[in-house]
């Protein structure tokens, strides 16, 4: 089976291959296809794959390609990863919006809008050949804004393209082991949308467990989101909120912590993984020591500003381990091997979420099998959940719209409706700032 990686020159890639190394039996990837338009990161990310297959019997052959059409055509399965404008763009993004005094967030307010901006037409274009090319192949998606591009691929691919992201799955297994659970017998009941949805019930031998950690104020607080949000908080919301809401509940004290930050999260990530690209193609060094160095520095100091802000410490040991790439591993083993499971995923709602309408992606518990992936019935969001849920998808329409059509009024429009941007003047800069900083935006007019 084949597996083709969009972005194959990225940091990550080998979580995936990593995960790919320890699969056995039927059905399981045996060629892996990188993709990338960077020559030079194939290269140096080729090089960590090729230390981490040393030793491993069938480990999946590796050949990278400059050529997107050559890298689809045969394809089994496509995971999509890819990073319009680079980290440069993340940094950009930031930088725009907090001389604004708005949040820059890679996936969360202007941020997150400016860099859909920029993918969606990309993400269109490759679901399109991906529906001429190979159009047997699913598609998973991890480029973010995820549930935003997810949706943007499905009107080309429908439910052959499905959305991964690993907070959800993270959370659930910090909020298992606070109540002392397996989080691999735990249901987790989690609605709402990529990087804005909660927690509203952990169920264990079919019982809920999650009022006796909201009744717990030591239990509440001994973990990330506890000591993020405070268990008086999470109290009042009756709900584990995903760690991404801290910038709509706390916006204020972390769009002060990004301002007097001395680097922004992109612009750390920027120079941080520029070393890493020289000295993975360094002769005689090891690429895979360099990548698990680096890695290590980048998810101990994930979300940091926000935890400064909240007085949250250090992350946890065991939230340094990722995750996305199980996932995305669970869920091709469930297609091609039908062996059905349960996984947290970005589809489209159908008739899930009654407030939205049936072709909007949302991130929701899912059977996963051969057929696909489908969302599970679930109970309506509480009032404050479904009016911010409808206010942001009510946002990614305007992106998608202004991705279209290449209006720059409805690009204003996105921005301006968002919560976290509180002016239209604002917005109407903030178009002028992204327009200005990225050429990838020259299409709006």
């Amino acid at each position: 089976m084949r597996l083709t990686i969009l972005g194959g020159g990225g940091f990550r890639v080998p979580l995936v291959y990593g995960a790919l190394l320890g699969d056995r039996g039927e059905g399981r990837v045996t060629e892996v296809v990188l993709h990338d338009v960077d020559a030079g990161r194939l290269d140096a990310v080729t090089r960590v794959l090729a230390e981490q297959a040393e030793g491993v019997a069938d480990a999946p052959v590796v050949r990278a390609t400059t050529d997107l059409d050559d890298a689809l055509r045969g394809a089994d399965f496509v995971f999509s990863a890819i990073r319009v404008g680079g980290l440069r763009g993340r940094a950009e993004d930031e930088r725009v919006a907090l001389a604004e005094g708005v949040l820059g967030q890679e996936t969360v307010g202007a941020g997150g809008i400016a860099y859909g901006l920029r993918t969606v037409p990309v993400a269109v274009d490759i679901a399109r050949r991906v529906a001429r090319l190979a159009p047997d192949a699913w598609v998973i998606n991890f480029t973010n804004p995820a549930g935003l591009v997810t949706e943007a691929m499905a009107r080309y691919l429908g439910d052959r393209v499905i959305g991964i992201c690993d907070s959800p799955v993270g959370l659930g297994r910090r909020v298992a082991r606070a109540l002392g659970a397996d989080p691999g017998e735990a249901f987790v009941d989690y609605v709402g949308l990529n990087h804005l949805g909660w927690v509203r019930g952990l169920r264990v031998a079919g019982r809920d467990e999650l009022p006796r950690l909201l009744a717990d104020p030591a239990r509440l607080g001994s973990f990330e989101e506890g000591r993020l949000f405070g268990p008086e908080w999470l109290r009042s919301l009756g709900a584990i909120p995903n760690e991404y809401l801290h910038y709509y509940y706390f916006n204020r004290e972390t769009v002060r912590a990004y301002q007097e930050a001395e680097r922004t999260r992109g612009a750390f990530l920027r120079d941080q993984q520029s070393r890493f690209y020289t000295d993975a193609l360094r002769p005689g060094g090891s690429a895979l020591r360099a990548w698990e160095d680096t890695r290590a520095e980048r998810e101990a100091t994930y979300m940091a500003e926000n935890r400064e802000s909240a007085g949250a410490g250090e992350r946890e040991e065991e939230d340094l381990s990722g995750g996305y790439e199980q996932v995305a591993l669970a869920l091709m083993r469930a297609v091609a091997r039908d062996e059905r499971t349960t996984l947290i995923l970005n589809v489209r709602n159908r008739s899930t979420l009654t407030a939205l309408d049936a072709e909007a992606v949302i991130e929701v518990p899912c059977l996963v099998g051969a057929d696909g992936a489908h969302p599970l019935a679930t109970d309506p969001l509480p009032g404050h959940a479904t009016g911010l849920v409808c206010s942001v998808k009510a946002v990614e329409r305007e992106v998608l719209a202004a991705a279209e059509s290449g209006s720059r009024e409805t690009a204003v429009k996105a921005f301006a409706l968002h919560p976290l941007v509180d002016s239209v003047s604002v917005a109407r800069r903030l178009v002028d700032g992204y327009t200005a900083a990225h050429p990838e935006l020259a299409y709006l007019k």
